[in-house]
């Protein structure tokens, strides 16, 4: 029997960082990661964007200087479910990156986005919450889980519900642009 993994995450525009880091840790969150996450999502002649689909190597360069590691996903295309962001996702961690991109490209896959980010990755009951900075853009938090666990997620920062949205990454970028009228920059 398949099992699908279904995502479901909301995302926030964060003014104070710390303010929420120090909530979090208050509540008993746990920090899982704290370093660079570097995605690259991949395409051939755009047939996976027709489908909203994405296939991507995410890279993580702990900030401890331990060995970095990937995974490897494939996403299926993007809805709303009960008010969350929802997609079908599958993943696998990857000890060599780097040997995952070169089958991708032996593949014919191209590399046709690039997303770098310093995070810190939090770990609060079964919900997982991560603020991210981008070389030019606002710091977002994302809150992934099932629906009563990212409740309990939210709850735990202090920040108002309606501040967490079910939009992806350019919604925060054209609101960026809109808001200040500098250019959002998600990739160094």
């Amino acid at each position: 029997m398949t099992v699908v993994r279904d995502e479901l995450e909301l995302k926030a525009r964060i003014d104070d960082p710390e303010a929420v880091r120090r909530a979090l840790i208050a509540a008993g969150a746990e920090l899982t990661y704290r370093g660079a996450m570097l995605d690259r999502r991949f395409d051939r002649k755009e047939r996976l964007r027709a489908r909203d689909e994405v296939v991507r190597l995410r890279v993580y360069h702990p900030a401890d200087h331990a060995s970095e590691w990937g995974v490897l996903g494939w996403k299926g295309p993007v809805g709303k479910k009960d008010g969350y962001r929802h997609r079908e996702e599958w993943e696998t961690r990857v000890d060599d990156p780097k040997a995952a991109l070169v089958v991708l490209r032996h593949l014919g896959y191209k590399i046709v986005l690039r997303i770098d980010r310093a995070v810190e990755q939090y770990r609060l009951g079964e919900a997982t919450l991560r603020l991210e900075w981008y070389p030019a853009m606002d710091v977002l938090l994302e809150v992934e889980g099932a629906p009563d666990e990212i409740e309990r997620a939210i709850a735990a920062t202090g920040l108002p519900r309606e501040l967490f949205l079910p939009e992806s990454l350019p919604y925060f970028t054209e609101e960026y642009e809109k808001r200040t009228g500098k250019t959002a920059r998600v990739a160094r």
